[in-house]
């Protein structure tokens, strides 16, 4: 959610003084004439279990809908369960029909088939045509409610059309242009539809080279067209080119603010709608299987450790250094695999230029490698005064430095063509594939020297 206002966050300081004395009068006013719905959603989000039910019973019943379609899925799912399907369907009766859309998934199919039948048959028909598409696809982002006209009316007619509209959808930056058979021929921008000659048709005003979206293709594809071409909205057409819908730009920053949360909760197991204030239970479960995870791979390190036990009970060095050499390839893994992750987000990636990124990281591998060997190699003689120990620190560091390089630039490619998400899995992997190699490396080296 959005950083909040002054005025919203000085509002907020109020409310949640109100709270901790009890004065629910003066609690009930706040929320409702004195705070946007994003910012009551803000301060429920921000409260523990308990405050988020006082606040929400407080909310009037003509924002509730308002409210909740900005309270995280989570939170979202808990309140709508506690809701009857006519108090849902009247909670949702002034949203977006993608809006609608977004809370009926998160419900059990049997609630979701109730409230749809609560519903009027024009709103039905919009809310089960978004829901025909994968959440995650542009048939699921999209909004139904568009304006369309036809290519041989004058711009006098439409002007006259539209002034019979009480509003225009949010966001109408085009209005879009159909035949007869509803297959999208073009959009007529507002902007040119102010200045033209009344008198003109559409078709000699309309343009016909707008971005035109699938309505299969994925969220994160989207994002990229929006950014690509500074849109503020798209049609979108099924496979014959019928036009479904469009898609706004408030949508696609929810989608780029989601896949940024995605990946920095990824890379320590948690999903992107972890709820801060979530009960212990719930959240020491979700933790769990990613702890779980991550005592396989220590195990796997450790018993690489273990197969060198008398070689480190002959150089007790060598357990004062190790740390060194694992630590090392895993930073240099980590940068690796971030800058690939990066690049499969952006579509920067592909087989013709992989293999120039590849030989490029294990360039900097090496250049870094023989810096760093150098340098730790003097500082292990330094510290132990043993030369041979400063040589198989310099040969290890070099070793594991040129695997992180390989491990990270290659596990995002491999992970992704398997269905994988790279950001949750690649982390945890290339820790284990650096601390393995590193250990294997530093110690047997130390093994042939020594024993």
């Amino acid at each position: 959610m959005a950083e909040l206002s002054e005025k919203a966050r000085s509002k907020l300081h109020s409310l949640n003084e109100a709270l901790e004395s009890g004065a629910m009068t003066r609690v009930r006013r706040i929320i409702n004439s004195g705070l946007a719905p994003v910012d009551v959603a803000h301060l429920i989000e921000s409260s523990p279990p308990k405050a988020r039910k006082i606040i929400w019973e407080l909310v009037d019943k003509e924002i509730e809908g308002e409210v909740l379609q900005y309270l995280a899925i989570d939170i979202q799912s808990q309140f709508l369960s506690d809701m009857s399907a006519e108090e849902v369907v009247d909670a949702t009766a002034d949203l977006d029909s993608d809006d609608i859309a977004d809370m009926l998934q998160q419900l059990p199919e049997q609630v979701t088939q109730e409230i749809l039948s609560s519903m009027d048959h024009q709103d039905r028909a919009r809310v089960e045509a978004i829901l025909g598409y994968p959440e995650d696809s542009a048939g699921g982002l999209m909004n139904t409610d568009t304006i369309t006209i036809r290519p041989d009316i004058t711009l006098d007619v439409v002007l006259r059309y539209l002034r019979r509209h009480q509003s225009l959808p949010d966001m109408t930056d085009n209005l879009l242009v159909v035949n007869r058979q509803n297959e999208f021929i073009g959009a007529l921008p507002i902007r040119k539809l102010l200045v033209s000659d009344p008198l003109q048709t559409v078709r000699e005003v309309m343009s016909t080279g707008s971005t035109v979206i699938q309505a299969t293709q994925h969220e994160t594809e989207v994002a990229k067209l929006f950014e690509r071409h500074d849109l503020v909205s798209a049609p979108v057409v099924d496979a014959n080119g019928m036009l479904l819908g469009r898609i706004t730009i408030d949508d696609v920053v929810d989608v780029i603010r989601e896949t940024a949360d995605h990946s920095l909760m990824s890379m320590a197991g948690l999903d992107e709608d972890e709820d801060t204030f979530a009960p212990a239970l719930k959240t020491a479960r979700r933790r769990a299987v990613w702890l779980g995870i991550n005592l396989v791979t220590a195990f796997i390190a450790s018993a690489v450790i273990g197969l060198f036990d008398k070689t480190i009970e002959a150089v007790v060095a060598l357990a004062v250094l190790m740390p060194i050499v694992a630590s090392m390839g895993g930073i240099a893994g980590s940068q690796v695999l971030t800058l690939v992750i990066r690049g499969q987000a952006l579509g920067h990636l592909s087989g013709a230029n992989f293999r120039w990124l590849f030989n490029r990281e294990l360039l900097v591998a090496a250049l870094n490698g023989v810096l760093w060997a150098i340098v730790i190699a003097i500082l292990a003689w330094v510290w132990f005064g043993d030369p041979r120990l400063s040589l198989i620190m310099a040969a290890a560091i070099m070793i594991n430095l040129m695997a992180a390089a390989v491990a990270g630039a290659s596990l995002p490619q491999i992970l992704k063509a398997r269905g994988i998400d790279p950001a949750l899995a690649g982390g945890v992997i290339l820790t284990t594939v650096t601390d393995v190699v590193g250990f294997m490396s530093f110690l047997g080296l130390a093994t042939l020297i020594y024993i």
